[in-house]
């Protein structure tokens, strides 16, 4: 299993940016990014593949979001601008040995969250 620490989340006015990261330790093929909002499902947000960079973003956030790597630090970013309150959830990193996908139960390993919120 992958450890995973994430950071960088806070509260933030609409139109404005946060970056959020995840430290991982592990072998891994892709890593993501979901997120939660309260009474609602574990959604997809974007994903890296750990090895060449391509990236996959899931169409809500898509031109907003941009994930990245730092293979020296092991670390993944998710520098999200121009928030908007429906952003608002718990932010999860997520490690998978096998794929990009935005099916969750491609990952196998989790981070402890991290809370976004986002005002109008």
């Amino acid at each position: 299993q992958v450890q995973l620490v994430e950071s960088g989340g806070g509260l933030v006015q609409a139109g404005g940016s946060l970056r959020l990261s995840c430290a991982a330790s592990g072998r891994r093929y892709g890593m993501g990014w979901f997120r939660q909002a309260p009474g609602k499902e574990r959604e997809f947000v974007a994903a890296i593949m750990w090895s060449s960079g391509m990236t996959n973003y899931a169409g809500s956030v898509q031109g907003r979001f941009t994930m990245s790597r730092d293979i020296a630090k092991n670390t993944v970013y998710l520098q999200m601008n121009n928030l908007k309150p429906e952003d608002t959830a718990v932010y999860y990193c997520a490690a998978s040995l096998s794929t990009i996908s935005g099916n969750r139960a491609g990952y196998n390993s989790w981070g402890q969250g991290t809370q976004v919120t986002v005002s109008s």
